[in-house]
């Protein structure tokens, strides 16, 4: 790939995706631009990965093709009017922040701008993302298959309506803390039965990552293949019956939406 691009704030999100494309090996690291106001975080991702640091927001923006804003929600209006005015006419904007439109956006860079909102998840870093996209409509084809192949080189990638992003963050972007903390736990039954720390973690994330794998093979329906699982006066249905008493599935879903919440409430400035 001959664009280059660039990332507006270098923090999980973005060291992520670029981990995934420096694994890829898709695009040359002396490609990629990054800035951060951080710059200890500048000196450690630019010699982890051999990408170049810019000596601020409107030299990164000036130099890219393709603008990753990869900030807090709270501060990217403010980053975007001290940028617009060096953001070239052909630059793709791709805004990775929760709760803000790409309606606000366009207010302070104009509508003519190519925007497009991205909400990927941080196990890009290990090629196996999950990232909804959401182009403007200055976007043409061409450049929404471009950036398309520049997520699918880490994630699964689709196409969404907007007003469905928050749920994407709810049920994606967010999720891998869900998982990790699932896992944690499961790993702390295990240590409670004599097993290591570094064998349960082992065996705990393995039983997610299969699990996750046979669902989307098999395209069954998750209460299917967890009874075949559940053997008649087996184990499994002993744990299963503490789950259901403590509302397990119930959490989730209050969890999920408390979080799909926030993420409006962000949107709205609180």
């Amino acid at each position: 790939m001959e664009k280059d691009i660039g990332f507006i704030g270098v923090g999980n999100m973005a060291t992520s995706i670029i981990a995934g494309l420096i694994k890829k090996s898709c695009i040359s690291s002396r490609k990629i631009w990054i800035y951060d106001h951080k710059l200890t975080t500048n000196k450690s991702i630019s010699t982890k990965y051999n990408i170049n640091v810019a000596n601020s927001s409107e030299v990164l923006t000036q130099k890219v093709d393709i603008l990753f804003l990869t900030l807090k929600s709270s501060i990217l209006l403010k980053l975007l009017k001290n940028i617009s005015n060096h953001i070239k006419k052909d630059t793709i904007i791709v805004s990775v922040a929760a709760g803000i439109s790409i309606s606000q956006i366009e207010k302070i860079v104009g509508y003519d701008k190519k925007i497009i909102r991205a909400m990927p998840n941080i196990n890009s870093s290990v090629c196996e993302g999950m990232t909804s996209l959401t182009p403007n409509k200055a976007l043409n084809q061409l450049d929404i298959d471009l950036i398309f192949k520049i997520f699918k080189m880490f994630s699964k990638t689709t196409l969404i309506d907007e007003d469905l992003i928050h749920t994407v963050i709810g049920i994606s972007s967010s999720a891998p803390a869900y998982v990790f903390m699932f896992i944690e736990a499961m790993a702390d039954a295990a240590v409670l039965n004599g097993m290591t720390y570094l064998q349960a973690y082992q065996f705990a994330a393995q039983a997610v990552k299969g699990s996750a794998e046979v669902l989307l093979e098999t395209k069954k329906h998750p209460a299917e293949l967890k009874n075949m699982v559940c053997s008649p006066g087996g184990t499994t249905i002993e744990a299963i019956k503490i789950l259901e008493q403590k509302n397990f599935r119930s959490a989730v879903i209050e969890a999920i939406q408390q979080c799909i919440l926030k993420s409006h409430k962000l949107g709205k400035g609180y």
